[in-house]
């Protein structure tokens, strides 16, 4: 890939990124580029007639989504070539019930959604967005995602003046200190603040967040008539773009990078797969809170699907058997200021190609079988890589690789691009790496020996 493409690849994931403010607008996203290139959309409800060379993709529930193509070589002589990442990332996650009036202003109500650093939540312009449950005038009930897209809503720090040790010893706690604030309150109307002003001012019709979400959808689908909101899986999000930022813009910051990152490197590889075996990626949903749901790795999504795809037991197996599982997910660059939390000699740098990782507890899935394969097709396709080991004294995170790893029965390895600052609101990438990513994994998919 020369560098007028890989700017171009880049600025593609800068608009996945601004389209994807919640793992259900990435699905769509997703979805809606696999479309375009000619892959067709089953129904899990529905029969399936699968064609040899065919190009298809399936979603479950909102946030999760699993595509293939079936080559020219039956899978259980050739096995897939798989693909795996997930859409959600931590945040702030609004409560059914959010709307607060307190000490003179609106607030909402939120839950924490995963391991998030919760520091960099302060101060930021916030907006909202998710999935929506409505009943329509016409006694219909629907699902529809909903983005505000602009700024809502800000948690305040609180001054030095008023907790003079902050900077040394100030926790967070996260029932009280993180609530978002949306709007001054007057008149003493209650619930959430519009767009135009305060709660209240009007003296007419108290804002809710169902209110709002009345109004947005009304802007979004003007010919829908809602007549009740049911329930939502609304989340908080920075409104501040992913950009390529630095001297020589050598990186790229934004939210939602783990690993939504993956997630659009996994799908454009898959666009481009252009060889004889098949060729698989699923992208679960849950990761951030363990996987165990029905989109999540810990669920049926896969085997369910392998099982559509290869009815036979007998050809399944002999198809896992063949297969190779890649977990691609973000991985701990070494910090410039924080030195000492990593490895010598396993502390991938940004711009410095995929990173490999390793554990020998097996929090990552990698074996030495898998390392080989990954070394051998970075080398043939000219990409630089590296090693990621955590220190013996830190405890290790982990991935779906061996979620899925245990359940299907799959040769599994771990990957990821080198990243700083991850589960913040803001992540950092190299702007080199996701393009370095994508050669790995396009000749992945391409590979007949694995």
């Amino acid at each position: 890939m020369d560098s007028a493409a890989r700017f171009s690849f880049t600025e593609a994931l800068l608009r996945f990124l601004h389209r994807s403010p919640t793992p259900f607008h990435a699905a769509a996203a997703a979805a809606e580029d696999l479309e375009k290139n000619g892959f067709c959309r089953l129904d899990e409800s529905a029969a399936w007639r699968l064609a040899s060379g065919g190009k298809y993709y399936v979603r479950r529930d909102a946030g999760a989504l699993a595509a293939f193509t079936l080559g020219t070589r039956p899978p259980e002589e050739s096995g897939f070539r798989m693909i795996g990442a997930h859409t959600d990332s931590p945040c702030l996650k609004i409560r059914p019930a959010p709307d607060m009036n307190r000490h003179g202003t609106a607030q909402l109500g939120v839950e924490v959604y995963g391991g998030a650093l919760l520091n960099p939540w302060f101060d930021r312009d916030l907006s909202i967005a998710g999935l929506v449950v409505i009943r329509t005038a016409a006694g219909e009930i629907r699902s529809l995602l909903l983005n505000f897209d602009r700024p809502l809503a800000v948690v305040p720090s609180l001054a030095i003046h008023l907790d003079r040790e902050a900077n040394q010893k100030r926790s967070i706690n996260a029932q009280t200190d993180l609530l978002p604030v949306i709007a001054t309150i007057m008149d003493g109307n209650s619930g959430a603040g519009s767009e135009t002003g305060p709660a209240g001012r009007s003296g007419k019709d108290p804002d809710t967040l169902e209110s709002l979400v009345r109004r947005q959808l009304g802007e979004k689908y003007p010919d829908l008539e809602m007549a009740e909101l049911l329930a939502h899986d609304l989340r908080l999000h920075d409104t501040a773009p992913a950009r390529r930022i630095g001297l020589h813009r050598d990186f790229i910051t934004g939210g939602r990078l783990d690993n939504l990152v993956s997630c659009f490197v996994a799908v454009a590889a898959l666009k481009r797969a252009a060889g004889k075996p098949p060729a698989m990626i699923i992208l679960n949903d849950h990761e951030e809170v363990g996987s165990a749901t029905i989109s999540g790795a810990q669920g049926s999504f896969l085997s369910d699907l392998l099982a559509r795809i290869l009815p036979s037991s007998e050809d399944r197996l002999r198809a896992i058997r063949r297969s190779f599982f890649w977990s691609v997910d973000a991985a701990h660059g070494l910090h410039p200021n924080f030195a000492a939390k990593s490895e010598d000699g396993h502390a991938p740098l940004l711009n410095c190609g995929p990173v490999l990782k390793l554990n020998a507890a097996r929090r990552y899935a990698t074996e030495a079988e898998g390392a080989a394969l990954f070394h051998r097709l970075c080398r043939s396709a000219g990409v630089p890589f590296q090693t990621f080991l955590m220190r013996n004294d830190m405890s290790c995170g982990s991935t779906i690789g061996p979620l899925t790893a245990t359940r299907i029965g799959i040769r599994t390895l771990d990957i990821g691009v080198a990243m700083w600052g991850m589960h913040s609101i803001r992540e950092t990438i190299g702007a080199e790496d996701p393009a370095s990513l994508y050669e790995t994994l396009a000749a992945f998919l391409r590979e007949e020996e694995i």
